[in-house]
């Protein structure tokens, strides 16, 4: 594994300096597991046409490289930690397949078929699951009540939403605590790269740990926006509890990472999933929201008092988010859209564009009349192509997660 002597040292300070490192999830065997009959259950609207998503997730990459950004895949650091150390591979097998997943009489069968492959098929094994067919004709009730395509170790296939697992503030990162259970796992394989590949060595986890902060208080990485060197926004959404931001809140504050947390309480439903459905920063003062959400949003300023914290409500969203950014004001770059187009542009996340240096943004280059928007207000829009990747309701942002930017003067 490369010394983590090679290469920029983690640091996320704001939304939009020059992106340097990125971490994602290229989209794989996972997706393929999702049938009708699972879609719900592993949180997916449609079934994903897989190869077409994977040729545009490449594009998106293809964009970043050619932007002299270093690309980062979760399935090859984690490939890294397992190859290095049979004993960690162990470890975190028996951390994901439990017989509380598999059922005792098929356990000890799910780790060998895990660890019986290079440490790449591991890893993919992790991330894809594991049926009933390759593991092999077996006594014990689990089986005996299964289709054999059934699945003994659940797939992710929401990994390539990498944003949501874990994301960093400052010179640390945060785990999540996440809403669903289905998407649990990935946090646990986010843990486990952070803490043992060398590249992460001695990086604080500013929160998240199961072992110490427990989950019924949920936090999700799409909720947070690092808008400033010393202040950061958190939705409190359906997937992040109120509880989960005024602990990270306080952890923070704790750490001296930042001393402004802007909290924006949103809409409980499916469009406003999280905080950067609805609203992106795309400049240093600059962010695109989706009025229709935004214009009556409740905003509480967050701050140190003590032991805890103290909150008092801010005058408006734009108002608060340039407080949380130190900046004396804000723009807001509100696509004025007849409310059906409206609608379905933010719905194929028109609102996630992804920062790759000031003024110059990732999106979907579906969503054309926001594009234009954007175009107009000086914002460098790259477009990449979105023919399957929205059916997964996500959008570059979500598809990123970064892990260090220039600092922003």
């Amino acid at each position: 594994m490369a010394s983590s002597t090679d290469h920029p040292a983690p640091s996320i300070r704001s939304e939009v300096g020059r992106l340097r490192t990125v971490l994602v999830h290229r989209p794989g065997e996972e997706l393929r597991r999702i049938t009708p009959s699972t879609m719900d259950e592993l949180l997916f609207d449609e079934l994903l046409w897989v190869e077409q998503a994977q040729a545009e997730h490449d594009a998106m990459t293809d964009i970043m490289r050619g932007a002299g950004v270093e690309v980062l895949y979760v399935e090859e650091l984690l490939a890294d930690v397992v190859r290095a150390d049979s004993a960690l591979a162990r470890e975190i097998v028996d951390l994901h397949v439990t017989g509380s997943t598999c059922g005792p009489q098929a356990l000890e069968r799910v780790r060998d078929v895990l660890l019986g492959g290079t440490a790449r098929e591991l890893a993919d094994h992790l991330i894809a699951g594991v049926t009933l067919e390759e593991i092999g004709a077996l006594d014990g009730l689990v089986v005996a009540a299964s289709d054999p395509t059934a699945l003994v170790l659940a797939p992710l296939p929401n990994l390539v939403f990498s944003r949501d697992s874990a994301a960093w503030v400052g010179e640390g990162v945060v785990l999540s605590p996440m809403n669903r259970m289905v998407r649990r796992r990935e946090t646990d394989l986010l843990g486990s790269v952070y803490h043992l590949h060398p590249r992460f060595e001695d990086v604080p986890v500013w929160f998240g740990d199961r072992a110490t902060d427990g989950f019924p208080a949920t936090f999700e990485g799409g909720d947070l926006l690092v808008v400033g060197e010393r202040g950061v926004a958190i939705g409190i959404s359906e997937r992040t509890s109120a509880a989960g931001v005024e602990m990270l809140a306080t952890r923070l504050f704790e750490s001296g990472v930042v001393d402004r947390v802007l909290a924006i309480d949103l809409p409980k439903v499916r469009a406003a999933m999280h905080l950067d459905t609805i609203v992106t920063q795309v400049d240093v003062d600059a962010f695109i929201t989706y009025p229709k959400m935004t214009s009556a949003l409740r905003c509480m300023m967050v701050t140190p008092s003590g032991n805890g914290v103290h909150v008092s409500d801010a005058a408006g969203l734009m108002q608060g988010l340039a407080w949380a950014a130190g900046l004396d004001h804000a723009r807001a770059i509100e696509p004025a859209l007849g409310s059906i187009r409206a609608e379905r542009e933010q719905w194929n996340d028109a609102n996630n564009t992804f920062a790759i240096a000031p003024g110059e943004v990732i999106a979907y280059e579906r969503n054309v009349v926001t594009n234009a928007i954007l175009d107009k207000a000086g914002i460098t829009v790259h477009t990449m192509p979105s023919y399957e990747l929205p059916r997964g309701r996500g959008g570059p942002r979500c598809m990123t997660c970064p892990i260090a930017r220039d600092h922003v003067d």
